[in-house]
């Protein structure tokens, strides 16, 4: 019996994982990042705060992408991760909207 040839379909899907290094200098950041941010609020809070909004959301985006594998999955994927997250940062804008102007 022959072997069951593959589709260029199935061939095209495949996308090779990177390997372990890649996985630690992804760690490597979010370690210097978090670092970052210890060093932030060791300064002052308005700082801390800054650091908080600009490089967890960086931190996440990282995770997201390599570790959770999202850089693997379709373009749809990827647009409804962002529309939710999208959506989440909006609610959270008219959250402290609302309880700024009571």
């Amino acid at each position: 019996m022959s072997e069951p040839v593959q589709s260029s379909e199935h061939a095209a899907d495949h996308i090779e994982h990177p390997g372990y290094g890649t996985f630690i200098k992804v760690w490597a950041v979010l370690l210097v990042l978090t670092a970052c941010l210890v060093g932030l609020s060791q300064v002052s809070h308005s700082y801390a705060v800054l650091g908080l909004l600009t490089l967890t959301p960086l931190k996440a985006g990282l995770v997201f992408y390599f570790f959770m594998h999202l850089r693997y999955e379709g373009p749809l994927f990827k647009v409804v991760l962002l529309v939710t997250l999208g959506t989440l940062l909006i609610f959270f804008a008219l959250l402290f909207s609302d309880v700024a102007f009571r």
